[in-house]
């Protein structure tokens, strides 16, 4: 097969592959169907929480947010702070939430039961800012694929009770679906505790991943230990990677980031392509999608989602992933830095 038809063909099958993820776009819960911030408040103390290291045990407490009339609602909700590095390492805990269907029902949470709520690290007025890039990377990566975990930013008011007297924080978050939501949506299946080399992994889908965190500079997750990857199963048996938690990359560059001993790079900023390798006519496929998006990504950057952003710092951002397009815009700068990149062992 010659490469004009391989390509012909990687678009039918692609084209196949995002309507049906976009015609379920809107088969999300009520939470995730906007994407302007809600305001919400929890109150608990940070340091009882951070000491519990047991997945199985939560706390109580209320969650309180604003409604779409613009009056306060509450609800029961069991939290646990979740991520060793963070717990050991940061202010504020990332937090996983807990709820009861009949405690939802009627509400925005309805069809919640289990949602990750991502918090800064520390108490700093920066630390918004670093929130905001990484949300950023979740809007980015939406608009190339829609195997995606949905999103939605909060102004949240973190109210931590360890103290004599609560001590009230106001800070920038954002809530994260359940891998549940998005298997039923594709009407899939998480798969756990299983292993599975990076090559069985749905080629094209793979290969946007792979593209994606080399754009925003992520190396911290793993497909084969599903470590910051989750894997769903479709109906038709392929193998799809989900990706989350991109706090380490260099588009964020958080101050805590680390680089694993075992890469070659120095900084979370230097990019290094991490995927494994396929027919090249596939690169060319995902090298010319994502070029075709460029208008789109780039757009993020004004959106009014992140405009209270220090501009500096958005500027730096957007120049960041500006430097991943001129990389793919380059034949010799492509090949050096991805196609020949690419790993044929683990």
């Amino acid at each position: 097969m010659t490469i004009k038809k391989e390509l012909l063909l990687l678009s039918v099958v692609c084209c196949l592959l995002s309507f049906s993820g976009f015609s379920q776009k809107s088969d999300v819960t009520p939470l995730f169907q906007s994407t302007s911030p809600i305001e919400v408040k929890l109150s608990f103390a940070i340091k009882e929480v951070k000491k519990i290291t047991a997945d199985s045990i939560y706390t109580g407490t209320m969650l309180s947010y604003k409604n779409d009339q613009g009056t306060w609602d509450s609800l029961k909700v069991d939290l646990r702070a979740r991520g060793n590095f963070r717990r050991n390492n940061c202010f504020f805990p990332p937090i996983r939430l807990k709820m009861k269907k009949k405690d939802t029902e009627g509400s925005l949470f309805s069809g919640n039961k289990d949602l990750k709520l991502v918090v800064p690290c520390q108490t700093a007025k920066t630390s918004n800012d670093l929130i905001l890039k990484e949300y950023i990377a979740y809007k980015l990566y939406e608009i190339v694929t829609p195997y995606v975990f949905n999103t939605r930013l909060v102004n949240l008011t973190l109210i931590d009770q360890s103290g004599k007297q609560p001590k009230s924080y106001e800070v920038k978050a954002f809530f994260i679906e359940d891998d549940g939501l998005v298997a039923k949506r594709f009407e899939a299946k998480m798969v756990k505790d299983v292993q599975l080399h990076p090559m069985r992994l749905q080629d094209t889908v793979s290969t946007i991943h792979d593209f994606f965190a080399f754009m925003i500079s992520n190396t911290d997750w793993s497909s084969t230990a599903q470590h910051n990857i989750k894997v769903m199963q479709l109906n038709n048996k392929d193998y799809i990677p989900l990706a989350y938690d991109f706090d380490m990359s260099g588009l964020v560059n958080a101050p805590y980031s680390q680089v694993s001993e075992i890469l070659e790079i120095s900084s979370v900023q230097e990019r290094i392509y991490r995927g494994f390798c396929r027919a090249e006519s596939l690169f060319e496929y995902v090298r010319n999608k994502y070029l075709n998006h460029e208008t789109e990504i780039m757009n993020v950057f004004n959106s009014e989602e992140v405009a209270d952003m220090n501009p500096k710092d958005l500027d730096k951002a957007k120049k960041y992933i500006g430097e991943f397009f001129t990389i793919l815009k380059n034949d010799k700068s492509f090949n050096d830095k991805i196609l020949s990149k690419c790993r044929t062992n683990n």
